[in-house]
């Protein structure tokens, strides 16, 4: 993986029980209720940067959280400008950046809230390796008023419980709040849908999936990563929760499972297909 990303690889792919089959020739109509639906190019980690373009334009999306594979926020400012103008002429807003690598290094940080400021993200997801750079990433959080979402991964990564994440941002700028990664958090044994209820205005971003917890012959969890709707989260108490807050965010649809990333037109329009039916 590029080196702004912190993904993780699953151990095991879920073998699909289903043969999904949509009949769509664009982006379907969103209900007046229905939550913003973007992208997070994760999703699309084969593709180019090109490629992804053309894909959200195809598809009807306009929200896009890129990660460093299709834009370097350490780059040469001149290729930023240029992706730019390019996302710019189709329409496309980058309104999030990450899951992308922080430091105990200022002035790196700074590069990272100075790219931002250039693309115009509001957004910048994170997961710190060390909690003393939530410290250094609030500084730059007032200075530049661009928030960061601390995004969470499995139970035994650093932000994997949601309440040691509540107690980390619990007395910061509020401009401080998280990603809440809704097949993460319901792998670790949360309801995701408390866990935003909990989490209050804090909640900056969703990404949007979903994932099943099997028991391996020699006793281990392995988390696989399903078509949104069919796995183990609790996507019904999410919606009226987030119907119920009044949040204006947009959900990211994202997918851990290398299969699906071969070829995302399936996984990518069925997630935002579930979505559009679901909401209360």
């Amino acid at each position: 993986m590029p080196l702004v990303s912190l993904r993780y690889p699953l151990r095991a792919l879920a073998a699909l029980g289903f043969v999904l089959v949509l009949a769509l020739t664009g982006a379907p109509r969103a209900s007046a209720q229905a939550p913003t639906v973007g992208l997070q190019t994760w999703s699309l980690r084969n593709l180019s940067f090109d490629q992804v373009v053309e894909f959200a334009t195809q598809h009807g999306f306009k929200q896009l959280q890129m990660f460093g594979r299709h834009i370097d926020p350490l780059g040469p400012v001149e290729e930023t400008l240029r992706k730019k103008a390019i996302l710019d002429a189709k329409g496309l807003t980058l309104y999030t950046f990450g899951v992308t690598n922080t430091s105990l290094d200022q002035a790196e940080n700074r590069r990272l809230f100075e790219f931002a400021k250039v693309m115009g993200v509001k957004v910048i997801v994170v997961e710190p390796r060390d909690f003393r750079i939530l410290d250094l990433l609030e500084e730059l959080v007032k200075e530049y008023d661009i928030r960061i979402a601390i995004h969470n991964h499995g139970i035994r990564t650093l932000y994997g419980n949601p309440l040691v994440v509540r107690t980390l941002i619990a007395h910061r700028d509020p401009r401080v709040g998280v990603c809440l990664d809704v097949g993460w958090v319901t792998a670790a044994g949360f309801d995701a849908a408390k866990v935003f209820k909990d989490y209050g205005a804090r909640v900056f971003d969703i990404h949007l999936k979903d994932k099943r917890t099997e028991r391996t012959q020699g006793g281990e969890d392995v988390h696989l990563d399903v078509m949104v709707g069919t796995g183990e989260a609790n996507y019904a108490g999410l919606l009226t929760e987030m119907k119920a807050a009044s949040w204006n965010g947009v959900m990211a649809i994202e997918t851990d499972n290398a299969e699906f990333a071969k070829d995302p037109t399936a996984f990518v329009l069925g997630a935002r297909e579930f979505i559009q039916k679901a909401v209360p």
